[in-house]
């Protein structure tokens, strides 16, 4: 799960400026890959970006997204669900269909 971006967890964060992304992408990439951290993005001495992993990326913002979707339906659901007129228990009506009634 990525940090809070505090300016105490940008102090310990690994850096790069925006010549260094561009002149080793690749290099970058497998770094953020291995270690899982993530790197962030400085230009002219101000951050502007944070480089993470894909897993954090799912973790953060693909799971969370379906689990409030799935909490919206629920929501939904319950909201169409009516109270049945039928004051009959269930027993009584599994009963009635083995017996034939």
């Amino acid at each position: 799960m990525l940090p809070d971006l505090t300016p105490d967890t940008l102090d310990v964060m690994k850096r790069i400026n925006a010549l260094q992304l561009r002149q080793s992408l690749a290099k970058i990439m497998t770094a953020l890959e291995r270690s899982g951290e993530p790197i962030l993005v400085e230009r002219g001495r101000r951050p502007v970006g944070v480089l993470i992993s894909l897993r954090d990326y799912e973790e953060r913002f693909v799971e969370k997204t379906a689990a409030e979707a799935r909490r919206r339906l629920l929501a939904e659901m319950d909201a169409l669900a009516r109270p049945s007129v039928d004051k009959t228990s269930g027993v009584a009506i599994l009963r009635g269909i083995r017996d034939g009634a």
